[in-house]
Protein backbone atom coordinates (compact mmCIF):
# COMPACT_ATOMS: atom_id res chain seq x y z
CA UNK A 1 0.00 0.00 0.00
CA UNK A 2 1.19 3.16 -0.91
CA UNK A 3 2.99 4.87 2.02
CA UNK A 4 3.55 8.65 3.02
CA UNK A 5 7.20 8.10 1.33
CA UNK A 6 5.53 6.78 -1.94
CA UNK A 7 3.40 9.68 -2.59
CA UNK A 8 5.78 12.72 -1.25
CA UNK A 9 8.19 10.89 -3.85
CA UNK A 10 5.67 10.92 -6.61
CA UNK A 11 4.58 14.78 -6.04
CA UNK A 12 8.07 16.09 -6.13
CA UNK A 13 9.63 13.79 -8.75
CA UNK A 14 12.03 12.63 -7.13
CA UNK A 15 12.10 9.13 -8.90
CA UNK A 16 12.82 10.82 -12.06
CA UNK A 17 15.47 13.10 -10.65
CA UNK A 18 17.42 10.58 -9.27
CA UNK A 19 17.49 8.95 -12.55
CA UNK A 20 18.30 12.22 -14.17
CA UNK A 21 15.16 13.13 -15.71
CA UNK A 22 13.69 16.71 -15.36
CA UNK A 23 11.55 17.31 -12.61
CA UNK A 24 7.26 16.53 -13.01
CA UNK A 25 5.42 19.09 -14.31
CA UNK A 26 2.34 20.26 -12.06
CA UNK A 27 0.12 18.54 -14.47
CA UNK A 28 2.53 15.15 -14.68
CA UNK A 29 2.68 14.82 -10.64
CA UNK A 30 -1.31 15.57 -10.22
CA UNK A 31 -1.88 12.57 -12.66
CA UNK A 32 0.64 10.13 -11.29
CA UNK A 33 -0.49 11.41 -7.61
CA UNK A 34 -4.22 10.96 -8.43
CA UNK A 35 -3.61 7.25 -10.31
CA UNK A 36 -1.41 6.06 -7.40
CA UNK A 37 -4.39 7.14 -4.40
CA UNK A 38 -7.21 5.64 -6.94
CA UNK A 39 -4.96 2.03 -7.27
CA UNK A 40 -4.56 2.68 -3.36
CA UNK A 41 -8.53 2.46 -3.09
CA UNK A 42 -9.07 -0.12 -5.27
CA UNK A 43 -6.34 -2.28 -3.79
CA UNK A 44 -7.66 -1.81 0.11
CA UNK A 45 -11.64 -2.10 -0.88
CA UNK A 46 -10.89 -5.57 -2.92
CA UNK A 47 -7.68 -7.21 -0.86
CA UNK A 48 -9.79 -7.79 1.78
CA UNK A 49 -12.50 -9.46 0.02
CA UNK A 50 -12.95 -12.88 -1.12
CA UNK A 51 -15.32 -12.34 -3.81
CA UNK A 52 -13.94 -8.74 -4.76
CA UNK A 53 -15.11 -7.58 -8.23
CA UNK A 54 -18.53 -9.44 -7.60
CA UNK A 55 -19.01 -6.87 -4.63
CA UNK A 56 -19.28 -4.04 -6.84
CA UNK A 57 -21.92 -5.19 -9.42
CA UNK A 58 -24.01 -7.77 -6.61
CA UNK A 59 -25.28 -4.07 -5.05
CA UNK A 60 -26.71 -3.20 -8.58
CA UNK A 61 -27.83 -6.49 -9.69
CA UNK A 62 -30.11 -6.96 -6.55
CA UNK A 63 -31.68 -3.79 -6.92
CA UNK A 64 -32.13 -4.00 -10.97
CA UNK A 65 -33.90 -7.65 -9.86
CA UNK A 66 -35.98 -5.73 -7.36
CA UNK A 67 -37.59 -3.24 -9.74
CA UNK A 68 -37.42 -5.49 -12.68
CA UNK A 69 -39.75 -7.64 -10.14
CA UNK A 70 -42.00 -5.77 -9.15
CA UNK A 71 -43.08 -3.59 -12.52
CA UNK A 72 -42.96 -6.33 -14.64
CA UNK A 73 -44.10 -9.92 -12.79
CA UNK A 74 -46.31 -7.40 -9.38
CA UNK A 75 -47.90 -4.27 -11.54
CA UNK A 76 -46.85 -5.31 -15.14
CA UNK A 77 -46.69 -1.71 -15.42
CA UNK A 78 -45.84 -0.41 -19.14
CA UNK A 79 -42.43 2.39 -17.91
CA UNK A 80 -39.44 1.93 -19.46
CA UNK A 81 -39.11 -0.45 -22.38
CA UNK A 82 -38.10 -4.00 -22.95
CA UNK A 83 -35.79 -5.70 -22.27
CA UNK A 84 -36.27 -3.72 -18.80
CA UNK A 85 -33.76 -5.39 -16.83
CA UNK A 86 -31.35 -3.91 -19.41
CA UNK A 87 -33.08 -0.28 -19.82
CA UNK A 88 -32.69 -0.37 -15.44
CA UNK A 89 -29.04 -1.37 -15.67
CA UNK A 90 -27.73 1.62 -18.52
CA UNK A 91 -29.05 3.81 -15.52
CA UNK A 92 -28.54 2.00 -12.23
CA UNK A 93 -24.52 0.78 -13.18
CA UNK A 94 -23.90 5.11 -13.71
CA UNK A 95 -26.14 5.97 -10.57
CA UNK A 96 -24.21 3.50 -8.56
CA UNK A 97 -21.09 5.85 -9.84
CA UNK A 98 -22.29 9.13 -8.78
CA UNK A 99 -24.37 7.71 -5.66
CA UNK A 100 -20.88 5.80 -4.33
CA UNK A 101 -18.48 8.59 -5.17
CA UNK A 102 -20.58 11.88 -3.56
CA UNK A 103 -21.29 9.52 -0.50
CA UNK A 104 -17.39 8.95 -0.01
CA UNK A 105 -16.79 12.57 -0.69
CA UNK A 106 -18.60 12.92 3.06
CA UNK A 107 -15.84 11.65 4.36
CA UNK A 108 -13.10 12.79 1.94
CA UNK A 109 -10.78 15.23 4.32
CA UNK A 110 -12.15 13.27 7.53
CA UNK A 111 -10.50 9.99 6.67
CA UNK A 112 -7.28 11.45 5.29
CA UNK A 113 -6.86 13.75 7.52
CA UNK A 114 -3.38 12.87 8.78
CA UNK A 115 -2.30 12.60 5.17
CA UNK A 116 -3.61 15.54 3.92
CA UNK A 117 -2.52 18.00 6.43
CA UNK A 118 1.31 16.30 6.07
CA UNK A 119 1.74 16.40 2.38
CA UNK A 120 1.90 19.33 -0.01
CA UNK A 121 -0.45 17.25 -2.79
CA UNK A 122 -3.10 19.51 -4.22
CA UNK A 123 -6.30 18.95 -1.61
CA UNK A 124 -8.67 18.83 -4.67
CA UNK A 125 -7.11 15.46 -5.58
CA UNK A 126 -8.85 13.76 -2.43
CA UNK A 127 -12.03 13.84 -4.46
CA UNK A 128 -10.51 13.50 -7.72
CA UNK A 129 -9.46 10.09 -7.07
CA UNK A 130 -12.64 8.96 -5.79
CA UNK A 131 -14.45 9.71 -8.71
CA UNK A 132 -12.04 8.36 -10.38
CA UNK A 133 -12.11 4.95 -8.48
CA UNK A 134 -15.81 4.46 -8.28
CA UNK A 135 -15.57 5.58 -12.65
CA UNK A 136 -13.23 2.60 -13.02
CA UNK A 137 -15.39 0.29 -10.84
CA UNK A 138 -18.55 1.45 -13.19
CA UNK A 139 -16.16 0.79 -16.35
CA UNK A 140 -15.27 -2.84 -14.68
CA UNK A 141 -19.45 -3.70 -14.44
CA UNK A 142 -20.57 -3.04 -17.80
CA UNK A 143 -19.41 -6.83 -18.75
CA UNK A 144 -22.80 -7.81 -16.77
CA UNK A 145 -24.86 -5.17 -18.79
CA UNK A 146 -23.53 -6.90 -22.22
CA UNK A 147 -24.23 -10.20 -20.57
CA UNK A 148 -27.95 -9.09 -20.06
CA UNK A 149 -27.61 -7.51 -23.29
CA UNK A 150 -27.26 -10.64 -25.15
CA UNK A 151 -29.12 -12.66 -23.34
CA UNK A 152 -32.46 -10.80 -23.58
CA UNK A 153 -31.92 -9.77 -27.31
CA UNK A 154 -31.04 -5.89 -26.79
CA UNK A 155 -29.97 -4.09 -30.32
CA UNK A 156 -26.64 -2.04 -30.18
CA UNK A 157 -27.31 0.92 -32.10
CA UNK A 158 -24.71 3.60 -33.22
CA UNK A 159 -25.42 5.62 -30.48
CA UNK A 160 -23.09 3.88 -28.23
CA UNK A 161 -20.73 6.34 -29.47
CA UNK A 162 -22.99 9.12 -27.02
CA UNK A 163 -21.51 6.50 -24.12
CA UNK A 164 -18.31 8.53 -24.08
CA UNK A 165 -19.95 11.64 -23.81
CA UNK A 166 -22.15 10.49 -21.02
CA UNK A 167 -18.76 9.12 -18.79
CA UNK A 168 -16.90 12.48 -19.32
CA UNK A 169 -20.25 14.75 -18.82
CA UNK A 170 -20.59 12.36 -15.26
CA UNK A 171 -17.05 13.14 -13.98
CA UNK A 172 -16.84 16.27 -14.58
CA UNK A 173 -20.29 17.05 -12.72
CA UNK A 174 -19.53 14.35 -9.59
CA UNK A 175 -16.00 15.94 -9.48
CA UNK A 176 -18.25 19.26 -8.95
CA UNK A 177 -20.55 17.96 -6.47
CA UNK A 178 -18.15 16.08 -4.21
CA UNK A 179 -15.82 19.56 -3.94
CA UNK A 180 -18.52 21.30 -2.95
CA UNK A 181 -19.77 18.34 0.04
CA UNK A 182 -16.21 17.50 0.87
CA UNK A 183 -15.10 20.49 3.04
CA UNK A 184 -18.40 21.71 4.14
CA UNK A 185 -19.28 18.31 5.88
CA UNK A 186 -15.70 18.87 8.15
CA UNK A 187 -18.05 22.45 9.27
CA UNK A 188 -21.35 20.96 9.38
CA UNK A 189 -21.29 17.40 10.04
CA UNK A 190 -25.33 16.73 9.82
CA UNK A 191 -24.19 17.63 6.18
CA UNK A 192 -23.28 13.96 6.04
CA UNK A 193 -26.29 12.77 6.56
CA UNK A 194 -28.07 15.30 4.74
CA UNK A 195 -26.27 14.52 2.02
CA UNK A 196 -27.53 10.83 2.18
CA UNK A 197 -30.96 11.62 2.24
CA UNK A 198 -30.70 13.88 -0.52
CA UNK A 199 -28.84 11.19 -2.49
CA UNK A 200 -32.00 8.96 -1.53
CA UNK A 201 -34.31 11.85 -2.92
CA UNK A 202 -32.26 12.31 -6.22
CA UNK A 203 -32.25 8.42 -7.14
CA UNK A 204 -36.55 8.39 -7.15
CA UNK A 205 -36.01 12.13 -8.96
CA UNK A 206 -33.68 10.78 -11.93
CA UNK A 207 -34.61 8.81 -14.44
CA UNK A 208 -33.65 5.07 -13.60
CA UNK A 209 -36.49 3.45 -13.46
CA UNK A 210 -38.24 5.02 -15.44
CA UNK A 211 -37.84 7.00 -18.59
CA UNK A 212 -37.76 11.14 -20.10
CA UNK A 213 -40.78 9.61 -22.55
CA UNK A 214 -42.52 8.56 -19.18
CA UNK A 215 -42.21 12.15 -17.48
CA UNK A 216 -43.29 13.42 -21.06
CA UNK A 217 -46.63 11.82 -20.77
CA UNK A 218 -47.15 13.42 -16.83
CA UNK A 219 -45.58 16.81 -18.71
CA UNK A 220 -43.12 16.80 -16.12
CA UNK A 221 -40.09 16.36 -18.47
CA UNK A 222 -39.33 19.65 -18.65
CA UNK A 223 -38.54 20.23 -15.20
CA UNK A 224 -36.93 16.75 -14.92
CA UNK A 225 -34.47 17.86 -17.17
CA UNK A 226 -33.02 20.14 -14.84
CA UNK A 227 -31.82 17.04 -13.03
CA UNK A 228 -28.37 16.63 -14.97
CA UNK A 229 -28.41 12.98 -13.94
CA UNK A 230 -31.46 12.93 -16.90
CA UNK A 231 -29.84 14.11 -19.52
CA UNK A 232 -26.40 11.86 -18.67
CA UNK A 233 -28.58 8.77 -18.29
CA UNK A 234 -30.13 9.63 -21.39
CA UNK A 235 -26.62 9.29 -23.51
CA UNK A 236 -25.99 5.73 -21.79
CA UNK A 237 -29.23 4.68 -22.64
CA UNK A 238 -29.08 5.59 -26.40
CA UNK A 239 -27.09 2.51 -26.66
CA UNK A 240 -29.80 0.09 -26.73
CA UNK A 241 -32.91 2.56 -26.77
CA UNK A 242 -32.28 5.46 -29.04
CA UNK A 243 -35.87 6.51 -28.45
CA UNK A 244 -34.37 7.79 -24.73
CA UNK A 245 -32.16 10.46 -25.97
CA UNK A 246 -33.09 14.19 -25.23
CA UNK A 247 -30.94 16.61 -26.48
CA UNK A 248 -32.40 19.37 -24.38
CA UNK A 249 -31.62 17.46 -21.21
CA UNK A 250 -28.43 16.77 -22.30
CA UNK A 251 -27.77 20.47 -23.09
CA UNK A 252 -29.17 21.53 -19.63
CA UNK A 253 -26.75 18.16 -18.24
CA UNK A 254 -24.05 19.68 -19.70
CA UNK A 255 -24.33 23.62 -18.37
CA UNK A 256 -25.29 22.43 -15.00
CA UNK A 257 -22.23 20.06 -14.58
CA UNK A 258 -19.64 22.96 -15.77
CA UNK A 259 -21.74 25.46 -13.19
CA UNK A 260 -21.87 22.93 -10.45
CA UNK A 261 -17.35 22.61 -10.76
CA UNK A 262 -16.93 26.40 -11.16
CA UNK A 263 -19.02 25.90 -7.60
CA UNK A 264 -17.41 23.40 -6.19
CA UNK A 265 -13.87 24.87 -7.47
CA UNK A 266 -14.67 28.24 -5.50
CA UNK A 267 -16.05 26.66 -2.25
CA UNK A 268 -12.67 24.71 -2.23
CA UNK A 269 -10.79 27.58 -2.84
CA UNK A 270 -12.43 29.52 -0.16
CA UNK A 271 -12.78 26.93 2.41
CA UNK A 272 -9.01 25.38 2.21
CA UNK A 273 -7.33 27.12 4.83
CA UNK A 274 -9.98 26.29 6.80
CA UNK A 275 -10.77 22.79 6.69
CA UNK A 276 -6.96 22.21 7.14
CA UNK A 277 -7.25 23.72 10.68
CA UNK A 278 -10.13 22.43 11.45
CA UNK A 279 -9.57 18.61 10.53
Amino acid sequence: MPTFHHLRAYYRGVANTALGRPAWSPITRYRRTLWLLTVRDLRVRYSTSALGYVWSILDPLVMAGIYWFVFTQVFDRPVGEQPYIVFLLTALLPWMWFNGAVSDATRAYLREAKLIRSTKIPRTIWVARLVLSKGIEFIASLPVLAFFAIVNGAVLHWEAVYFVLGVVLQAILTVGVGLIVAPLVVFFRDLERATKLALRFLFYASPIIYGIPDLQRLGLDGVAAFNPLAGIFSLYRAAFFPDQLDWYAVLIAALMSFILVAIGILVFVRTERAVLKEI
